[in-house]
């Protein structure tokens, strides 16, 4: 499956260990540039970068920084998603994530914020792949 989204995050957290709750969190930042190719049709006259596309950035992120115990990982739902603000051509992504245990896979969490302050939340559930 080809993404349309051309920004890739990057780290500006290293991922780090909780040692109270077995999970993971790191940062990354991404760049939302005016040549990003969705712009064009959504919406002329009025660019916004859609959800969707938020959300491609989030797992890209989440993909990037697994926990290094977790083996390997492939995803199985969107748990949740809000978008409380549009991202704009330029804005700078902040996406804060948050990896914690789930049974036999793994949760990610993320909160996405711009420099004028939350526009996103999503919930990503990952399955161990099966052994070979």
């Amino acid at each position: 499956m080809t993404s349309p989204v051309l920004a890739a995050p990057r780290p500006v957290r290293e991922p780090a260990r909780d040692e109270g709750s077995g999970g993971w969190s790191a940062g990354f930042s991404v760049a939302i540039d005016e040549s990003e190719p969705v712009f064009a049709g959504h919406y002329p006259d009025f660019p916004i970068f859609p959800g969707v596309c938020v959300m491609e950035c989030v797992r890209r992120a989440a993909e990037a920084a697994k926990p290094p115990e977790s083996g390997e990982l492939r995803l199985a739902a969107v748990e949740s998603s809000r978008f409380l603000a549009a991202v704009r051509p330029g804005d700078e992504l902040a996406i804060e994530l948050s990896w914690s245990p789930r049974g036999e896979g793994w949760r990610c969490s993320a909160r996405v914020a711009t420099g004028r302050g939350q526009a996103a939340s999503v919930r990503l559930r990952y399955r161990r792949e099966a052994e070979a």
